[in-house]
């Protein structure tokens, strides 16, 4: 099933998400649709809040960035209740954008290095150091799990450059070529 991705506005994209008790074969199906959904948008990551869920869950798919990153060929994972444990004191900038806030991309400084926990796919527990392009995608999505969007981390002065794109997306207006649910006018 493909979800309508849930745009700047809407109210769960600012709720914190609650770790899910789900058993396997609903984290198997919700899994599928949070797949199908990210790659008809054609995104590399997706959490549970932008289809309206407000629970920790997020699918990245960085294959298609292998061309250029040999090491994240055939990577698909999905990781449930999934929390950031610690950060790296090195940063590092790089130009994000987002599926809830189509056609706005801006540099953002974030940690270089992540100690994450999380629920794989069979429900396996993992504590791990995440660095690189992955880090990065992870943190920005994480974000949504904790009520936040990425420019939320961006200077007061870009956030004001940005009004009047978040007051189109308030009043209903996104363009972009995936399914999408704005807020009611």
């Amino acid at each position: 099933m493909i979800y309508p991705i849930y745009i700047y506005g809407q109210p769960v994209l600012r709720q914190e998400a609650q770790d899910v008790e789900l058993n396997k074969e609903q984290i198997d199906t919700l899994v599928a649709d949070m797949f199908q959904t990210l790659d008809a948008s054609q995104g590399v990551g997706l959490a549970a809040p932008q289809i309206g869920k407000p629970i920790r869950v997020v699918v990245i798919d960085l294959d298609v960035l292998s061309d250029e990153f040999p090491e994240y060929k055939d990577f698909r994972h999905a990781y449930i209740n999934a929390h950031i444990l610690e950060f790296s004191e090195e940063t590092e900038t790089m130009n994000e954008g987002c599926l809830s806030l189509p056609g706005i991309s801006e540099d953002v400084t974030r940690p270089s290095r992540i100690r994450v926990s999380y629920l794989d796919e069979n429900l396996q527990s993992h504590d791990e150091w995440v660095d690189g392009y992955l880090a990065r995608v992870m943190q920005h999505e994480f974000d949504h799990l904790d009520g936040k969007v990425f420019t939320d981390r961006i200077s007061a002065f870009r956030r004001s450059m940005l009004k009047g794109k978040f007051s189109a997306f308030l009043k209903g207006k996104a363009r972009c070529s995936y399914k999408v649910r704005t807020v009611k006018k």
